[in-house]
């Protein structure tokens, strides 16, 4: 299984946010936390970001839409240049719609669990992405601490995954580190998001790298 590392900007330097980017070269995946304040108690970025990013890099960009009626806004982050879409089963009761609306819009189309959220929400449309987002913290904000019960949950949604046959990412986003990862990989994830982890220090590539190395087999 490949590891992916994704990088949230969430923790980046906004004042720098081109020199951060550069500084995580060699990632997968760039992780856009769009938060609204409504769906979530806090608020981020939007399309404008997004735009700017698909400009200043090549990396693919892994845009994660934390807001409520996702679908109203599904086409401008597609034109912004996102890569991956990710909507919460939480946010809308018209899943099949969104999904097929991402697909149909050229981006990857991924659905994201909350903690507490059961796993038979994907059931139904697990066929249709390319990415299931388990969060391993409670949505909203940086630098929490990894929920331990998640591990759970990530076995049972890579299960739901193997009995697809498809190759369908399990991405983690929520307290990773070089102490969690493993933890998480271990229990079949094979996508990292990380924020604090990667961008509080004074060598984000490094960090990068480290978070790869951590998950190799022994």
């Amino acid at each position: 299984m490949t590891i992916k590392i994704a990088p949230s900007i969430l923790s980046a330097d906004f004042a720098n946010l081109a020199k951060s980017i550069e500084s995580v070269q060699g990632a997968d995946l760039l992780h856009v936390d769009v938060m609204d304040g409504h769906f979530v108690p806090n608020i981020t970025v939007g399309q404008p970001v997004v735009r700017s990013l698909r400009k200043t890099t090549d990396i693919p960009l892994d845009v994660h839409l934390m807001i409520d009626n996702p679908s109203l806004y599904i086409h401008d982050f597609a034109e912004a240049g996102s890569s991956v879409i990710t909507v919460h089963a939480e946010a809308s009761c018209h899943l099949h719609r969104i999904i097929q609306t991402i697909r149909d819009a050229g981006c990857s189309p991924g659905i994201a669990l909350c903690p507490s959220t059961p796993t038979v929400m994907i059931k139904h449309v697990i066929h249709m992405v390319d990415l299931v987002l388990i969060m391993t913290v409670n949505p909203g904000f940086g630098g929490q601490v990894f929920i331990p019960e998640t591990v759970t949950k990530i076995r049972e949604v890579r299960e739901i995954i193997d009995r697809t046959g498809r190759d369908i990412d399990l991405e983690v986003d929520g307290g990773i580190n070089d102490i969690t990862a493993p933890l998480a990989v271990k229990a079949g994830a094979n996508v990292l998001v990380a924020g604090s982890y990667i961008f509080e220090n004074d060598a984000p590539k490094k960090k990068v790298e480290r978070l790869r190395n951590v998950c190799l087999p022994a």
